[in-house]
Formats: C-alpha cells, structure tokens, sequence
C-alpha cells in the first residue's frame, strides 16, 4: 500500500509504517501439532451451524456461498459487538444462518462469541493470508486504531488479538489489532469500521490521550481500495445502531454476490440511507423547538436544545430507528444528543450537557415565532376538537366534565371565517340543507341561546346566507 506522490515525497500510511517496522510474516503455527486444543466441540464454529445453515448449492443465487469475516477489537469497550447481537433487520443470527434468500452465509470469526479460542481460533486468519481460506473475507473493526509502533518500539503493544510465532527466530508474539488490519486490508473484499472509536477516532483519540489512536480510514489512507474496489465503509455510533451496521453489511453481501452496485455512501463513507439526515429532522421532541418551547431539565419533555442537546447538528437516524427492535433512542427516551455519531466527538462537543452556543440564535427566533404560532394552533384545535353536530346542537353530550365552556360569539364569528377561507377550493361542496338538527331536540335551547343557531348552522355546513 506504500504510495510515492508526484513530487516524489513518501506518501506512506499508518499501516506502512506499521508493517514496515515489523516485515513479512512466513512462519505460522504447526496445525498437526495443536490437534483440537482450544476447541471444546472439538469442531469450528463453521462446522457447527453448517448443518442448520439454510444457505448451500441449492438457494443461493450467485457464486458465493460464504463470506468470512474477521471482527477485531481495537481500543474498544465492546459496546459495539454488544449493539449488533441486539440487532433484528437483519439478526446477526440470520447472517451467520443463510437466512436471507441468495444472500452468502456470513463465517463469523468474533473472539467473544466463536466456541473456538487460542491458535485454532487464529487459524483462519492465518489462512486468509496465506491465500488459503475456502472463500472471500472481509475485515470488520471495533475501537480505534492505536499507533502501534510507539508501543512495539519499547516492546509492547496496546491492543493485541492472539500469537504468531513472528517474532525473531520464530518466537511467539503478540499481534496487535493494527497489524492485523493491515496485514488482511489488501486482500479483504470490503473493510468495514464499527463504531464512533473506529470510524473516526472517538474517545481513545480525544485531546492528550498518548497511545496515538486514529480511526480505520485515517490507518489505511485515502487511497485504499478494497480487492473488490471498496473504500473503508463507516458505520458510527457509540456505540452504533445495531441494525443500521446488519443492513449495511446485508448490502454489501448483495453487492459481492452480483445483485447490484453499491449502494449509495456519502463522502465519509457512511450509508447514505442512514446518516444523510440530522437527529432533529426526525426527532419526536422537533415540534416543541419549532414552537419555541424547550425543556428546563431533564424529564421535561419540551425540546432539549437549551440543556445540551446537538440533535439539529448531527447525522444519526436514532430517532428515527430507535435503538433495539424499533424501541428506544437517546431523545426518544429523554436524553440530550451529545455528538456520538459525528467526526468531532468528543473534543468538538464537550461540554456535554451544556446549551451549544451555536442554538441561542435559532432558539431565539424560534421563542419569537413560536409566541405566534402557539397560541394560534391551540385556537384552531378547539375549533378541530368539535363534532359539527356539537357546533348545530350547541352542547358537548360527554360526561367527562361537569362544566364544558362554549365558543364564545369572537370565535364563531372568527371560525366561520376560517372555515369559508378552507372550504373555498372545495370543488366538491354543493348547496344542502343543514344536517344534524331536529327542532324538537332543540326548540327550547333555540329561543334563549345567542348567536341565532340557524345562522350557525348555515355557516357550519358551508351554505351560503
């Protein structure tokens, strides 16, 4: 992946360098020698599901029956993997199963949930190196990437994912989650980033921290294209929408099995599909900013602009989706927006939980505006809360209250008004006699109440005096 720009300077990655201070790799473990050690079902994880797999010769409607993909933890809190095993559209479960018709079956390699562990767990990343796995792969991130060289230069290593016997005269040592990336990078045939840590740095790469930690994209350089032509795709969040990371990876399944184009990223690499609106655009609190009313602390449930919410700022659709199974999501459940999905976060949005300076314009102008449109709504809900029967009649027959105030003569004239200015592009109205009155309902009501009902009548029914 090293890279030479025009002018001759050394255009070289993070993974460059990292793999140039370590070399190549040829040794690898002795496969006759390990036996089943690290395999209580003495058998892998493929050969478990297999015969409950739904995928095979005889459903699938590509080339590709199987797709491996290698999870790594980077500088992580495993919030991440915890998300995606809570997602349903699809289920993590349904993947790894075949579910999906001409979907490949997903080869999961996770280090928390396959039953294999130890060298035979590391097994098959070593066989996708070698050029040897029965399949493609592709390479999934959680955390941030550290820089690994700071550590292996004192002889350490900050975040590692099992032994190699790479170390000098074929010592075993530990791999570092950066050194896998960029060993499997090249050949994966799509590398996906999981996660705020991993897709733009998150808080391992916040203002002072000292292990150097950087994003998957920021690792592998602008320039790095997939074996099958596709840049690091970014699925954020901390930690992320479950299903918003199984929907993209069922995409890009499709896409490697030659259904269609991939689908439409924006240009950092997010799905489009997902992140392409704000929070507030969908947020069920946005009506309250609109008017202008907005939320003193917490658990009220007006607008939370004013107590440190970043929603009209940030791309995420958790408002939208919520969190699991259609259920939750930060302001769905009362909790301010503080940045998570975005490129900046955290140092550009610390304070959390304070008013972004940026939201006393709009929340001004919105204070104003909403003084307006408040009032104004609320006089036409009392109007819309009304039977036109009700309107004829004069009365409300709901033993709900003892006391229901009636429109006062300011707001039969005012609603009349309104409902001529409604009712005149009406191309369907025609001239009828008022409905829903009988004299001897309301022959006594008639001769005491003012105005004449029979001119409300007239203008509630649209007939003209």
């Amino acid at each position: 992946m090293a890279r030479t720009a025009s002018n001759g300077t050394d255009q070289r990655t993070p993974a460059d360098l990292l793999l140039d201070f370590h070399g190549p790799v040829e040794r690898y473990h002795d496969r006759e020698e390990l036996g089943d050690f690290g395999m209580p079902a003495r058998a892998f994880m493929e050969d478990l599901l297999e015969p409950i797999a739904k995928a095979g010769a005889m459903s699938r409607l590509g080339p590709l029956e199987k797709v491996h993909a290698f999870w790594f933890a980077g500088m992580s809190c495993d919030g991440c993997s915890v998300s995606v095993t809570g997602a349903t559209s699809p289920s993590v479960e349904s993947l790894v199963l075949g579910a999906h018709p001409g979907a490949p079956r997903v080869i999961l390699h996770h280090p928390v949930l396959n039953v294999e562990s130890g060298a035979n767990y590391m097994r098959p990343h070593e066989m996708a190196l070698s050029g040897e796995l029965d399949g493609p792969y592709v390479i999934i991130l959680e955390g941030s990437i550290a820089d690994e060289t700071r550590a292996a230069a004192d002889g350490g290593y900050w975040s590692g994912q099992g032994e190699e016997p790479w170390g000098p005269d074929g010592r075993m040592r530990t791999v570092s989650t950066a050194e896998w990336m960029a060993r499997l990078a090249p050949g994966a045939a799509a590398s996906l980033a999981i996660g705020t840590c991993a897709t733009w740095g998150g808080v391992p790469s916040a203002e002072g921290n000292p292990t150097g930690a950087m994003s998957l994209m920021d690792f592998l350089g602008k320039d790095y294209r997939s074996a099958f032509g596709v840049p690091v795709v970014n699925i954020p969040g901390c930690a992320p929408v479950g299903d918003n990371f199984t929907e993209t990876v069922a995409a890009i399944l499709y896409f490697l099995q030659g259904f269609g184009p991939l689908p439409e990223f924006d240009e950092l690499g997010r799905p489009s599909w997902l992140f392409g609106e704000t929070v507030h655009r969908h947020c069920v609190r946005g009506a309250y900013y609109e008017e202008g009313d907005f939320a003193e602390e917490f658990g009220d449930k007006e607008c939370l602009v004013e107590i440190g919410c970043w929603g009209p700022v940030v791309n995420c659709n958790i408002t939208s989706r919520g969190a699991i199974n259609g259920v939750g999501g930060c302001m769905n459940v009362g909790g301010a927006c503080i940045g998570c999905t975005m490129p900046g976060f955290p140092d550009k949005f610390t304070p959390f939980y304070k008013r972004p300076p940026g939201s006393l314009a709009s929340s001004t102008v919105a204070r104003m505006v909403g003084s307006i449109m408040r009032p104004l709504r609320k006089y036409s809900n009392n109007n819309m809360n009304r039977e036109v029967r009700w309107d004829v009649h004069g009365d409300i027959p709901s033993g709900w209250a003892r006391e229901k105030s009636e429109p006062g003569v300011v707001s039969e004239i005012s609603h009349r008004f309104y409902d001529k200015l409604r009712r005149s592009t009406d191309t369907g109205r025609n001239e009828v006699e008022p409905w829903g009155k009988r004299a001897e309902w309301t022959k006594e009501r008639d001769s005491d109440r003012e105005p004449d009902l029979t001119l409300r009548a007239g203008a509630t029914s649209g007939r003209k005096e």
